[in-house]
């Protein structure tokens, strides 16, 4: 068993997650730490195979000496947890084997930097990179020092990408949302960071905006939605959101012609949490014939009858239902393609998901600005991988009619005019 390379212990472990023979854990964090393990370890022994000239099992035609002596295990940490590579020892030659990587990586400042932003985005903290890139070269590639000053250059970018031009952003559709985090300067308390993304007339989802606030506060949200104004973010023609009350307000007053779309993720939730577990599955499907209505005028009927069928057996889940419906039935007046995209928040939150297993392992960030860094490094690179949607010329016309009913093409042309 000692002679089986490392590598294809770690290939058969992938293998096993991929087929469902490991149900323990998180089968996706156990896929990144062991697939993040396995490129380490390919690369180290084809290290030892090119220093040798031969590779397992295989001996030596021309009576070179050397040869391979087992394992040095070494623990690397990840956003996922710990993992380990296993280093290769070499005994028996004249020259003694060290690792290349140390040496390229020295040699390729650019690479390097990259590595390094790359790692801190995976939620690493300087002191884990530097001790990190001791362990995998053997040598040290940076000082914690170094590793700082490389990811100050996040700080520029998240500089710049607070105060670039929003004005070519054609924005039809604007999401809100907001994710805590603990920062130990404020008295170890939760700061919301406050989160605004989008999609484009073009169909692109973009990241627009990040901000550290009370996710609660009226005030905070007003500001970081004028921030948006001020740099040229047009009226959106929706805006979807929870339910909290401060945000609501921020949305009504900054722009008032938009629909408000209130979240059915928070919305089922909510209800869900108010109905028996037995009477669930019946309701739910009644709230889903609401949701997936073919207009907004059959959404508002069936509602009707929903209330009236369920207002004396489940009160409190009625009323809930009932509060803020116009919101919950607005995403109706959309083209029908785009529903589904705009009637919750889920895209952030799912980037807000890969966002905390970076910062679990940190206990408290030190200051606002760390913390913004590593979650604008954090989204900016989840946004790169977000989809672009079809916006058909069918589709635009009815999203053009629908900004003309609301006011909003209307006001605009105004503006420009005022402005020419």
């Amino acid at each position: 068993m000692e002679r089986i390379p490392k590598s294809q212990v770690l290939r058969k472990a992938l293998q096993e997650i991929v087929t469902g023979a490991v149900m323990e854990g998180n089968p996706m964090d156990e896929f990144f730490k062991i697939a993040m393990a396995l490129v380490a370890q390919e690369f180290l022994e084809q290290e030892v195979t090119d220093f040798l000239g031969r590779g397992h099992y295989e001996r030596s035609e021309d009576g070179t000496h050397g040869y391979r002596n087992g394992y040095e295990p070494r623990s690397l940490k990840t956003a996922e947890g710990k993992t380990t590579v296993f280093v290769p020892q070499v005994r028996g030659t004249d020259v003694p084997f060290r690792t290349k990587l140390g040496a390229f990586l020295k040699g390729n400042g650019c690479v390097l930097k990259k590595l390094v932003l790359e790692m801190y985005a995976r939620g690493l903290s300087t002191r884990d990179i530097e001790d990190a890139l001791f362990e995998a070269t053997g040598d040290e590639v940076l000082s914690k020092t170094a590793v700082s000053e490389v990811t100050e250059i996040l700080n520029g970018e998240f500089e710049a990408f607070q105060n670039r031009d929003l004005s070519s952003f054609q924005v039809e559709y604007l999401f809100l949302d907001a994710v805590y985090e603990s920062i130990q300067r404020l008295t170890g308390l939760d700061r919301g960071i406050l989160c605004a993304w989008g999609i484009l007339r073009d169909g692109r989802k973009v990241l627009i905006h990040l901000a550290v606030g009370n996710k609660e506060s009226y005030q905070d949200w007003l500001s970081f939605i004028r921030d948006m104004v001020k740099r040229g973010l047009c009226i959106p023609t929706t805006i979807t959101s929870d339910g909290a009350p401060g945000l609501i307000k921020a949305i009504e007053a900054a722009f008032a012609l938009s629909l408000r779309i209130r979240c059915w993720f928070h919305k089922m939730r909510n209800l869900m949490e108010k109905v028996p577990s037995e009477a669930w599955p019946e309701v739910k499907a009644g709230l889903i014939g609401i949701r997936e209505a073919k207009d907004y005028q059959t959404g508002l009927m069936l509602s009707q009858e929903f209330v009236a069928k369920y207002r004396d057996l489940f009160p409190r889940m009625v009323a809930c239902f009932q509060d803020d419906l116009e919101a919950s039935l607005n995403h109706l007046k959309a083209p029908y393609s785009h529903r589904k995209h705009i009637r919750t928040t889920n895209l952030i939150e799912r980037s807000f998901v890969e966002e905390k297993r970076r910062t679990k392992v940190i206990p408290g960030f030190f200051t606002e600005k760390s913390a913004l860094k590593l979650v604008f490094s954090v989204l900016i690179r989840a946004a790169k991988r977000w989809r672009k949607i079809t916006f058909t010329k069918v589709e635009l016309a009815q999203l053009d009619r629908l900004r003309d009913e609301l006011g909003i093409i209307g006001l605009e042309e105004e503006v420009n005019g005022m402005v020419v």
